[in-house]
C-alpha cells in the first residue's frame, strides 16, 4: 500500500486542502457537545431562556461550517480517489502493453483484468478512506477523550471499556479474515478466467453440446468464492452488532451514572450528556480505525498483486535507439538460432539457419509444433533466441529499438484479429496516416475491397469486439489489408491464407507479386498449393531445417516435403508434380 502512495504526489494541493477541511469539521464538531452542557447547566437548569437561545445560535454556526468542511472534504477525497486510480490504472495497462510474450505468459489473461479492475477499486476505496478519515478519527478520538475526561472524569473507565472491546473484537476479526482474502482474489480470477474461456468459445461449447460440462465447471469456482464471500460477510457482519451493543452500552451506563449523581449536583445532568456525546465521538474514532484494520488487509493483497504487475521487469529489453545502422536492402538472416520457451528442457529450434532475400517470397512448411511460428515470434521479438542471431537488414534485432524494428515488419497473425471500430479505422491500425486512395488498394490486393464494397457503408461499416460480426475469411482479408497499408520492407503471413478458398488465396497471392518487389516476404503456410510458387521453401521437423529448396528440387530430395505434398494431392496430381519435378532437373 505505502509504495503506490506516490501516485498522490501530484494531488499534494488537493491533500493539504483535504486535510484542513478535516481538521476544521472535526474542531467545529467536538465544539458542540460543551454548548449542549452549557445549555442544559446554565440555561435550562438556571432558566436563562436569553442563553439558551445565544448557544442555540452558536451551535447553528457550528453545524453550518462542519457541515460545509464535510462537503468539501467528501469532494476533494473522491477527486484524488478517483484520479489516484485513473494513474494507476493507464501505468498498469501501459507496463502489460509494454510485456513481452513470455511476460504475458507470467500472467493469466483473467488475472491481469482483475488487477487491473477489481484490485485497483479496491486500493482506491481503501486509500479514499484514509483520506477522509487519515486526520479525522485520530485528531476525534484525542480531542474528544480530553474534554470527556474534563467533563467528567468518574466515567472514563467507561470509554476505556468500550474501546477494549472494539479493539479484542477488531483483532479477532482481522486475524481470521486475512488469510481468506487471498483466497478470494485467487477464486475470483480462476471465475473471470472461466467466463472469458466460456465466452470465447461458446460456438465450440454449443456444437458439442457441452453447456452442462461447463456450467458444473462454472457452478463449482462460483460456489467455492460464494462460500468465501459468506464467511467473509459473516465475520465482518460482526462488527455492526458490536459497534450497537457498545454504544447503547455506554448510554446506559452514562444516564445510570448521571441520574444517581444528579441528586447530589444539579449541574451534573449537562456534565453527563457532554461526555456521552463524548464517549460516542471516541468510540466512533475507534470504529473507523478498525475499518480501517479490517480493509487495509485486503487492500494489501490487491496491492501486492498490483505491485507484483509493476514490479515485472520485461525479459525483452529494446535499447531507446537502434545501435548500428541497418542496410537499406532488406533482408531477414537466421544463425544457427536455438530457441526454447521459458523453463522447457527441449528446444523448439535447433541450429536454424536461413537467409530470406529482399524480392523474394519464402515460404516455411511443416508439421504442428515444428516451429513455424516460433521463426514468426523471433522475427517480430516476442521472444529471444536462446543461441545463435536473429539479423534484420544485417543488424542484429537485439540491437534495434521497438520502434524501428516494428516500422519494418508487417504483421498478419493466424488468427485474423480486428478490434471495435470501422473497416476503415482497422485498415489504418498499422498506417493511419494512409491516404484513401491507398487504402482502397491495401483493400483491393487484399481481396477484401469486394465484400467491403458491398455494403452501403462500405469503408464505414462498424466491427464490432473481436471482428465477431464478419466471417473468417473476411477477417483474415483486413488483417492482410491492414498489412499491405503499412508499406513494410518485411512480410510476415503466419498461416494467414488458411480461412481463404483455393480461388481467392491464389489471386491474393498474384496480387501481392505486384508490391513486394522491393520486399522480403515470408509465407508460414500448410496448404502447399499456397507456398509451391516460392522461391524458397524451408522445410521444418521438429525444430531443425530438414529440407531447403524450390518446390521441385525440394520432391527431388527431402522425404518429410515429399510427404507432406503427398498428402495434399490426388495420386494422379502428385504423380504429375513429381514427373515436372524430374524434368526439370
Amino acid at each position: 500500500m505505502l509504495k503506490l502512495a506516490k501516485y498522490l504526489k501530484p494531488y499534494f494541493l488537493q491533500c493539504i486542502l483535504l486535510a484542513f477541511a478535516t481538521a476544521t469539521q472535526t474542531w467545529f464538531t467536538l465544539l458542540l457537545p460543551s454548548e449542549m452542557a452549557k445549555i442544559v447547566n446554565n440555561g435550562i437548569v438556571e432558566n436563562n431562556i436569553a442563553f439558551i437561545y445565544e448557544s442555540g445560535l452558536r451551535m447553528l454556526v457550528f453545524v453550518l461550517v462542519s457541515s460545509l468542511c464535510a462537503i468539501a472534504s467528501g469532494y476533494l477525497s473522491a477527486y484524488i480517489g478517483s484520479r489516484f486510480s485513473r494513474d494507476l490504472r493507464a501505468d498498469i495497462y501501459a507496463k502489460v502493453l509494454n510485456f513481452s510474450i513470455a511476460d504475458n505468459d507470467k500472467f493469466s489473461t483473467a488475472s491481469l483484468i482483475t488487477r487491473t479492475t477489481n484490485d485497483v477499486n479496491q486500493v482506491q476505496q481503501t486509500y479514499s478512506m484514509i483520506l477522509s478519515m487519515f486526520l479525522r478519527a485520530p485528531m476525534m478520538a484525542i480531542v474528544a477523550l480530553i474534554q470527556a475526561f474534563a467533563t467528567a472524569q468518574d466515567m472514563t473507565w467507561i470509554i476505556a471499556l468500550a474501546v477494549a472491546i472494539i479493539l479484542i473484537s477488531a483483532i479477532s476479526i482481522i486475524s481470521f479474515a486475512i488469510p481468506k482474502f487471498k483466497i478470494f482474489q485467487k477464486l475470483f480470477d480462476k471465475i473471470t478466467l472461466i467466463t472469458r474461456e466460456n465466452l470465447t468459445g461458446i460456438r465450440v461449447i454449443r456444437a458439442f453440446n457441452n453447456q452442462k460440462i461447463e456450467r458444473k465447471k462454472f457452478s463449482q469456482t462460483n460456489i467455492e468464492l460464494t462460500g468465501i464471500l459468506t464467511w467473509m460477510s459473516k465475520v465482518t457482519g460482526l462488527v455492526t452488532p458490536i459497534i450497537t451493543f457498545v454504544f447503547d452500552g455506554i448510554c446506559l451506563l452514562c444516564i445510570w451514572i448521571g441520574l444517581k449523581n444528579y441528586e447530589f449536583d444539579a449541574n451534573y445532568l449537562g456534565n453527563m450528556m457532554a461526555f456521552m456525546q463524548y464517549a460516542i465521538q471516541v468510540v466512533m474514532s475507534f470504529m473507523i480505525l478498525t475499518l480501517f484494520f479490517v480493509s487495509i488487509p485486503r487492500a494489501n493483497v490487491s496491492a501486492g498483486r498490483i505491485k507484483e504487475v509493476l514490479n515485472t521487469h520485461s525479459k525483452i529489453i529494446w535499447p531507446k535507439k537502434t545501435k548500428t545502422e541497418p542496410s537499406k536492402t532488406p533482408s531477414v538472416i537466421f544463425k544457427d538460432v536455438d530457441f526454447r520457451y521459458g523453463e522447457a528442457e527441449d528446444n523448439v529450434l535447433n541450429d536454424v539457419s536461413f537467409e530470406a532475400k529482399v524480392g523474394e517470397t519464402t515460404a516455411i512448411i511443416g508439421s504442428t509444433g515444428s516451429g513455424k511460428s516460433t521463426i514468426a515470434n523471433l522475427i517480430l521479438r516476442f521472444y529471444d533466441a536462446t543461441n545463435g542471431k536473429v539479423l534484420i537488414n544485417g543488424v542484429n534485432v537485439k540491437d534495434f529499438s521497438k520502434k524501428d524494428l516494428m516500422k519494418k515488419i508487417g504483421y498478419v497473425p493466424q488468427r485474423g484479429i480486428l478490434f471495435s471500430g470501422t473497416i476503415e479505422s482497422n485498415i489504418k491500425f498499422s498506417n493511419p496516416n494512409i491516404t484513401d486512395e491507398k487504402m482502397e488498394k491495401a483493400s483491393k490486393i487484399s481481396q477484401s475491397k469486394e465484400f467491403v464494397e458491398k455494403n452501403p457503408e462500405k469503408y464505414n461499416l462498424k466491427i464490432s469486439q473481436r471482428g465477431t460480426n464478419v466471417s473468417g475469411g473476411q477477417k483474415q482479408r483486413l488483417s492482410i489489408a491492414r498489412a499491405i497499408a503499412k508499406n513494410p520492407e518485411i512480410y510476415i503471413f503466419d498461416d494467414s491464407f488458411s480461412a481463404l478458398d483455393m480461388k481467392t488465396d491464389k489471386k491474393l497471392r498474384e496480387e501481392l507479386k505486384e508490391i513486394v518487389k522491393e520486399s522480403v516476404t515470408i509465407i508460414i503456410a500448410q496448404r502447399i498449393n499456397t507456398i509451391k510458387d516460392a522461391d524458397q521453401i524451408i522445410v521444418l521437423d521438429k525444430g531443425r531445417i530438414v529440407g531447403k529448396g524450390n518446390h521441385h528440387s525440394l520432391l527431388r530430395t527431402c522425404k518429410i516435403y515429399n510427404e507432406i505434398v503427398k498428402s495434399q494431392l490426388s495420386e494422379a496430381e502428385f504423380e504429375k508434380e513429381l514427373l515436372n519435378a524430374r524434368e526439370e532437373k
